[in-house]
C-alpha cells in the first residue's frame, strides 16, 4: 500500500489495480497513475495505492482475499468511504466488494462515466453520456434493490404483480430506446450541419485525452475553445475555419482517447466521432513529454482503425516539446539505452525515419509554428488541388520572378 499526502475538503479514495503476467509493472503504474489523475479531475484526492500480483483478476472480487482484508483494514483506520478500480468490474464483483468493504465502491467505466457527465454541455454530449450512463446501469439494478417486493395488489388490481427491480428495468429500458431516437434526430442535424459546410478540406485534431489537441485549435484558429489540463476537458467537438496563406480548411477538435475506453462510450460517441471518420486529414497530436506516448499512440490508432478502416493521410504533431526533460547516460555506461535516456533530438531521428510525417512544436509556447502551419498547408494543399483542379485558393501565390 503505497501513501500519499492529501489536501483537506476533497473525497478521499483508495486506487486498486491488479497486475497479471501479460503486462508489465511499468504499465501497471502507468495504469494507475492516469487512474489517479481522472480521481482528481472527478473532484477527489488519492490517499493511497494497492496493487496485487494475480494469474486474473479474481472472479468474484477482483483481488484476492488477503488483499481484501489488508484494504478492509486500511480504509476504517482512515476513514475512508471510497475505493475505485482500475478495471471495470462485473455487477457480482461490485456488489461483492461493496459488502466485503463496507464503503462505497468505484470502477474506471463508473469514474469516466461521471467525468463525461460534468463536462458535457451541449445537448447532444448530454444525451451520449445519459445513454451510457444507463447502459452501464441496466445490469447493475439487483445491487440497488435490497428489498425485492412485489407492487401492492388489492381490488382493481389483482395479479402477480411487478416486482420493483421489473418496474425500474422497464423504465430505463424505455428511456435508453428515448435517448437512441433522439441521438438519431441529434445525427440527422449534424449530418446536414456537415453537408453545409461548402466544399472545403476537412482536418480533425485526434489524440490521447490531455495531450493539447483544444490549446493547439485555439492557436491556429484564433478561436477560444475551452482548454485546460484536466482529462476530457472537451466532450463536444467544434469545428473552426483556418485560414494557412491563401488557403481555407475547416478544422475540428474532438474528444480524447483513453485506454480502456468503455466500450459503451465508444458506441455513445460515435457520432461525435463522425468527424473523424469523415475528415480528409488527421492531425494526430502527442504528448511528447508522457512517459508512455507511445503506447498512447498506439491506442489512438487503434481506436482510429475501429472507427474508420480506412487509411487517411496523417501528420503526426509531437507537442509540449517545452516540458520534455531525460536522463543522460554516463559516457562510461555501456549498458543500452532506456526509454528515459533518450533525447528529443534521438526520438527527432528515430520518428522521421520511419517515414511518417512528424512535426515537433509546444502549442502554448507557440515554438516551431512555423514548420507546422507549412506541413498543415502542403498536405491540405495536396487533398485541396485533387479535389479541386481548377484553382479555388484565396489569392494566387507567386514567387520572386513573377511566376505562379
Amino acid at each position: 500500500m503505497i501513501e500519499k499526502k492529501i489536501e483537506k475538503d476533497l473525497e478521499r479514495v483508495v486506487l486498486v489495480g491488479v497486475k497479471t503476467p501479460q503486462v508489465s509493472m511499468q504499465q501497471v503504474k502507468d495504469y494507475l497513475d492516469e487512474l489517479a489523475f481522472l480521481a482528481e479531475t472527478a473532484g477527489a484526492e488519492t490517499v493511497a495505492v494497492s496493487t496485487q500480483n494475480l494469474q486474473v483478476p479474481d472472479s468474484r472480487t477482483y483481488v484476492g482475499t488477503g488483499k481484501l482484508n489488508e484494504i478492509r483494514e486500511y480504509l476504517e483506520e482512515n476513514e475512508i468511504e471510497t475505493v475505485i478500480f482500475d478495471d471495470e468490474l462485473s455487477p457480482s464483483q461490485q456488489k461483492n466488494l461493496e459488502q466485503a468493504l463496507d464503503a462505497k465502491v468505484l470502477d474506471r467505466t463508473l469514474l469516466i462515466l461521471d467525468i463525461f457527465a460534468s463536462r458535457a454541455r451541449t445537448a447532444h454530449a448530454k444525451t451520449q453520456v445519459e445513454l451510457a450512463q444507463y447502459q452501464y446501469l441496466l445490469p447493475r439494478l439487483t445491487r440497488m434493490w435490497t428489498h425485492l417486493d412485489r407492487q401492492k395488489g388489492g381490488i382493481g388490481m389483482r395479479g402477480t404483480g411487478e416486482k420493483q427491480i421489473e418496474t425500474d428495468r422497464r423504465i430505463i429500458l424505455e428511456r435508453i430506446a428515448l435517448l437512441k431516437e433522439e441521438l438519431k434526430h441529434i445525427d440527422r442535424q449534424m449530418n446536414t450541419q456537415r453537408q453545409n459546410r461548402g466544399k472545403l478540406v476537412r482536418v480533425a485534431l485526434v489524440g490521447y485525452t490531455n495531450v493539447g489537441k483544444s490549446t493547439l485549435m485555439n492557436a491556429l484558429s484564433k478561436s477560444n475553445v475551452f482548454a485546460e489540463n484536466k482529462l476530457f476537458a472537451t466532450l463536444d467537438t467544434t469545428v473552426r475555419k483556418v485560414v494557412v496563406g491563401n488557403l481555407p480548411f475547416l478544422m475540428a477538435d474532438t474528444v480524447g482517447f483513453i485506454r480502456k475506453l468503455p466500450t459503451n462510450l465508444i458506441e455513445s460517441f460515435k457520432s461525435t466521432l463522425d468527424e473523424v471518420r469523415e475528415a480528409d486529414l488527421l492531425l494526430h497530436v502527442v504528448d511528447i513529454s508522457h512517459p508512455a506516448f507511445e503506447q498512447q499512440i498506439e491506442v489512438v490508432d487503434k481506436t482510429i482503425h475501429e472507427l474508420d478502416e480506412r487509411e487517411k493521410p496523417t501528420v503526426i504533431i509531437f507537442n509540449k516539446v517545452d516540458a520534455f526533460s531525460y536522463t543522460p547516460k554516463d559516457e562510461d555506461d555501456l549498458t543500452p539505452k532506456n526509454r528515459e535516456n533518450f533525447s528529443l533530438e534521438d526520438l527527432k531521428q528515430s520518428w522521421m525515419a520511419k517515414g511518417r510525417k512528424c512535426v515537433f512544436i509546444s502549442a502554448r509556447e507557440k515554438m516551431n509554428f512555423e514548420e507546422l502551419r507549412k506541413t498543415v498547408y502542403e498536405e491540405v494543399k495536396k487533398i485541396h488541388v485533387q479535389r479541386f483542379p481548377y484553382n479555388d485558393f484565396l489569392y494566387e501565390e507567386y514567387d520572386e520572378q513573377g511566376e505562379e
